[in-house]
């Protein structure tokens, strides 16, 4: 058999080798304070077990340190390596999800009132869709890869490939606007390479951090998966260890603080982080189909979205036809009184509800359109969506709304607008509306962003061959699908010679 062939086999047999029950009790060396690491048999380990073991929760102030270090220990005794291992707790995840969807479901609608068919149909859907895919394809992306020699100034006999590790130990920090979705999709590959995981949640989302915290808890080993709950303090301390991963959702001016805390470890991150994704609407667009696929998306959990579109740049003339048919759409889609939309959801608290209130009162824009008669309502978070045209200046265009708002600006031409872009910081996502194959060839050389969709909005997410992730001020590294493997992976180049 060829040495090259034989080598990847070989070490293809080692990751399976060791398999791993996942309905036995768990008895590890973090779990008895008389065993050491080296009294722990990797082939007598499980994820979990029947009798569940307790995941370390917080909700006061302490020290993280014996919480990471017992992970990194656990990890140290290769019990994530076996692929076996890994499968079963991508089939927990998936088989706890579906168990809790109307939980899921519940929980989110508590803290944003979104609709619960909606969360099912997506949050919990898209959840279940990423472990299916993990489970159909890791074994393929766990393989060594066989790397040619041609060409380079080595020897005759020598081999070259890549071994896929895992990382260790990584702190995951999920958001508030998908709480329990954004937690649970990068965690299929964070498990799925082969780490172990420490869940930071967030608290601007009481309901769902409880949830998660409780699905967590009552399925898996500590030293495996474990929630911190809490607030800034929380994370503050959480910061202060070493990982050897950190994955971020949020805001730039946070992940800056988190870039800091890793820089102290040469921790690498992936910082997923939205920004002002632009949309171009141009005059051959057709603007009824435009109009419905906007509002399709924009003001799902109202606006509360990291690619949803934050603008649109389009020709003056065209601004009342698209504002009218985007008014129209609206009433198609929520009725004339959006308030008693099950489908409108909320504001997720009174300090975003102040910053968008004071947003609008700061803007020298002119309301095209304000979806019904409702007034702001503080006490139950509700801004109605608003159309409006202001100008480049204006208050609504200085950061990523994230709110019901969508601003039209006047340009004179695509290339004015591809300008208006460049100017600005680089977006999570872009978006152009038009039938000219040559403008999308432009669009897609001289502007940059995260990822595109053309002639729609959002849908570039939904693709599993596509990477998710920012570039610049929008985010660094990327997952989704086979992406989110290879970020969790380090991949170990190997040069070998026979004796």
């Amino acid at each position: 058999m060829n040495r090259s062939i034989f080598a990847f086999r070989h070490l293809t047999r080692c990751r399976n080798a060791v398999r791993i029950s996942p309905l036995r009790p768990l008895t590890t060396a973090s779990n008895r304070s008389d065993a050491s690491p080296k009294t722990r048999n990797p082939g007598q380990q499980s994820f979990f077990g029947p009798k569940r073991l307790q995941c370390r929760s917080y909700s006061t102030m302490v020290s993280y340190h014996s919480t990471v270090e017992a992970q990194r220990k656990y990890f140290k005794t290769g019990a994530t390596i076996p692929l076996e291992g890994r499968k079963a707790v991508l089939k927990k995840i998936k088989e706890i999800t579906i168990k809790h969807g109307n939980d899921i479901a519940d929980a989110v609608h508590k803290d944003l009132k979104r609709d619960r068919e909606y969360t099912k149909a997506f949050d919990v859907a898209a959840v279940i869709g990423e472990c299916d895919y993990f489970l159909a394809n890791l074994d393929e992306w766990a393989k060594p890869i066989p790397v040619s020699t041609a060409g380079s100034p080595v020897d005759p006999d020598a081999e070259a490939f890549i071994v896929k590790d895992p990382q260790g130990v990584v702190l995951l920090i999920s958001p508030w606007n998908y709480p329990v979705f954004l937690c649970f999709w990068p965690l299929v590959p964070i498990i799925a390479a082969g780490n172990t995981c420490i869940i930071k949640p967030s608290e601007l989302a009481p309901a769902c951090s409880e949830l998660i915290t409780k699905m967590v808890k009552e399925n898996f080993d500590p030293n495996l998966i474990t929630v911190v709950e809490g607030g800034v303090p929380e994370t503050t301390a959480l910061l202060e260890e070493r990982y050897d991963h950190i994955m971020y959702t949020g805001a730039p001016h946070v992940a800056k603080i988190i870039m800091a805390a890793a820089a102290k470890n040469l921790t690498p991150v992936t910082l997923e982080l939205g920004g002002k994704s632009p949309v171009i609407v141009e005059p051959d667009a057709d603007i009824q189909k435009t109009a419905e696929r906007l509002v399709a998306n924009k003001w799902v959990n109202v606006g509360q979205t990291c690619i949803t579109p934050d603008y649109v740049l389009t020709r003056d003339e065209l601004k009342p036809k698209l504002a009218a048919a985007i008014e129209a759409e609206l009433t198609k889609k929520y009725g004339d009184k959006p308030k008693d939309s099950p489908l409108y959801s909320r504001i997720i608290n009174e300090r975003h509800f102040d910053r968008l209130v004071s947003t609008l009162e700061k803007s020298e824009g002119k309301v095209l359109h304000k979806h019904g008669d409702d007034h702001h309502d503080r006490d139950d978070k509700f801004i109605a969506p608003h159309v409006l045209d202001v100008h480049d200046k204006d208050a609504f265009m200085q950061d990523e709304i994230f709110g019901p708002f969508l601003p039209l600006l006047s340009v004179n031409s695509f290339d004015e607008a591809i300008d208006f872009i460049n100017n600005g910081e680089k977006p999570l996502a872009s978006y152009i509306f038009t039938k000219d194959e040559g403008k999308i060839a432009k669009f897609l050389s001289h502007t940059t962003a995260g990822g595109v969709t053309i002639n729609d909005v959002q849908k570039h997410a939904s693709v599993k061959g596509l990477p998710f992730g920012g570039v610049g001020n929008s985010g660094m590294g990327r997952y989704n699908g086979k992406y989110g493997f290879d970020t969790f992976t380090h991949e170990k180049a190997v040069y070998k010679r026979p004796l």
